[in-house]
């Protein structure tokens, strides 16, 4: 179970919610409202000291880190492998996937989040 949040960052996850970029937005429009196998999807969510791009808190994924170029950065890389370290921990397994994924390959990036969705929301 995913430690509580640091209260501090709530400002930031609502901000976060109102500046999303274009390819968080397209993402969103196919993961609210429970459209992807009934699973309801959070975003900008709290998980322990972190904001996650999306949740879903059924599969236990940390959902969906929809990136930008600033992840090819060096200090962003080793702050995305302490992100992502811990919320393994927590056993929230993390998805990756960079703005021009999301934004001209839609269908694929869908198809694997539902596909990991299904193994991790109905585990054989």
């Amino acid at each position: 179970m995913v430690r509580p949040y640091g209260h501090q960052l709530k400002g930031a996850s609502r901000k976060l919610r109102k500046q999303m970029t274009d390819a968080e937005q397209l993402l969103w429009s196919h993961l609210r409202g429970k459209q992807l196998l009934g699973i309801q999807f959070n975003r900008q969510k709290l998980l322990g000291p972190y904001v996650v791009d999306f949740y879903a808190a059924a599969a236990l994924l940390g959902l969906v880190e929809v990136d930008g170029s600033q992840h090819l950065q060096k200090e962003h890389g080793k702050q995305d492998a302490a992100r992502d370290l811990f919320l393994q921990e927590q056993g929230v397994m993390v998805l990756r996937f960079d703005d021009r994924q999301v934004l001209l390959e839609t269908a694929a990036v869908l198809e694997e989040i539902f596909r990991i969705c299904q193994q991790r929301a109905n585990p054989p």
